[in-house]
């Protein structure tokens, strides 16, 4: 037993445990400083109408406060029309809409008269569409991001609409009139603000974490298939011992070839996958969960499975014991965080934002998300998630093709060395 014994696990638990730290608490930590191009759609209806022989429109006014007041290095804000912005709503390109209706500037100028002349008003109605379908943590980042800016909208627009109102009473015959208490509060916060969500979803979907939990699920079928696999196939063909409580058992080698180990692995989870898929897909439907389309969630289901674990395998197959930690990193210590499945990426950190260029769950969360929730819109996420998907398989089988056949070829063959004998000089335990 030598001093390397006990630094060696030490030292790769201790990069380990930075790692977690760093991509888990810089993820949930800090999301409102850490918010850069959160997408909301800004919509003006408002047509105008012509107050004291003046075309006015407060619709235009307030976009223009809103433009001008929304920090630009955290929202991305676009002013779209109405038809635009619901598309890009049913898309997931945007994460919420705030829309100032047709009749705005009518409703202000009805409130400001009715401030002195009796009759039935109703205050003028700004909405704010969030997008649930998106994810429950973006919805709310949505509401405090709007309450903030309508709030100052309203205090804005209500200190102008008092001030033409008592400018007007000032003007008129007689003595001045002033107004009453109760007009007064009414003319101070005279907008409405309603929170309407757009296309609200079942109560089974969990207010959309299920897309996440698909996700996972399947990721873990792949990636945990892909471990369970790879120690039985080589427990049976007698590379690596076995132990059952207090036996042991170690076959004898078959001496197969490491591209050929490797292809009987990719073999069982091709075979294993649709049946895996499967009984994700039965569950989900007896629990109620919404599923959109229930044979494009089992195919891709089955493809996203095969990929992570062709992909996991190959990884073995390069790196061999060191494979495992490649994978867990790989798919959980840097796939959750980067995923967009509970906090949005615009709300990260740019460092994890990035990662969700090349992650494959990220990836697999886009193309589940708008399978269940986006009617399976290419838009939505289900083409690019499928491309990546595709994309990630072929790494996965280069990989494991070019690795195993080139070790084959350099004579580093799977065999147990004799008992008591020296492990053979330039044959590296690399797993197959």
């Amino acid at each position: 037993m030598t001093v390397r014994t006990f630094t060696a696990p030490i030292a790769v638990l201790t990069v380990f445990a930075a790692l977690l730290a760093t991509m888990y608490l810089g993820y949930a930590g800090n999301t409102e400083k850490n918010l850069h191009d959160f997408p909301i759609a800004l919509v003006d209806q408002d047509v105008g109408d012509t107050l004291d022989g003046k075309p006015t429109n407060i619709g235009a006014q307030v976009t223009d406060a809103l433009v001008a007041g929304i920090p630009a290095e955290k929202i991305d804000l676009r002013v779209l029309g109405i038809a635009q912005a619901r598309e890009q709503l049913q898309d997931g390109e945007v994460y919420g809409a705030i829309v100032i209706p047709s009749d705005f500037t009518k409703r202000l100028a009805i409130l400001g008269a009715a401030a002195v002349v009796p009759g039935e008003i109703e205050r003028p109605v700004i909405t704010v569409h969030t997008n649930p379908r998106i994810g429950p943590y973006t919805t709310g980042i949505m509401q405090r991001v709007a309450d903030r800016a309508l709030n100052q909208v309203d205090e804005a627009v209500g200190k102008n609409l008092t001030g033409q109102v008592n400018a007007a009473l000032a003007a008129g015959p007689g003595a001045p009139v002033e107004l009453t208490g109760a007009a007064r509060l009414m003319l101070a916060d005279p907008v409405q603000i309603v929170t309407a969500p757009f296309r609200p979803m079942d109560d089974g979907a969990g207010q959309g974490l299920v897309a996440f939990f698909y996700t996972l699920i399947l990721l873990l079928a792949g990636f945990t298939g892909a471990m369970i696999i790879h120690t039985l196939v080589d427990s049976v063909l007698g590379f690596t011992p076995t132990e059952y409580g207090p036996w042991f058992v170690h076959q004898p080698a078959t001496g197969i070839s490491r591209f050929r180990t490797l292809l009987l692995k990719w073999a069982v989870v091709l075979t294993a996958a649709p049946i895996l898929s499967g009984i994700f897909l039965a569950v989900a439907a007896a629990l109620g969960v919404p599923l959109g389309s229930p044979l494009l969630l089992w195919l891709y289901g089955i493809l996203a499975i095969v990929a992570v674990g062709v992909t996991a395998l190959a990884v073995l197959a390069t790196f061999g014991t060191a494979g495992l930690l490649v994978n867990l990193i790989l798919f959980v210590v840097l796939g959750l965080p980067s995923s967009a499945a509970t906090v949005p990426l615009e709300a990260t950190p740019a460092y994890i934002a990035k990662l969700a260029a090349f992650e494959p769950m990220h990836q697999i969360y886009l193309a589940v998300r708008a399978i269940m929730f986006f009617d399976a819109h290419a838009g939505a996420g289900l083409g690019h998630g499928l491309w990546m998907t595709l994309l990630g398989l072929g790494i996965g089988l280069v990989l494991g093709v070019t690795a195993t056949y080139a070790y084959d070829r350099r004579g580093l063959h799977r065999a147990r060395a004799p008992l008591g004998s020296a492990p053979a000089v330039g044959a590296p335990a690399v797993a197959g």
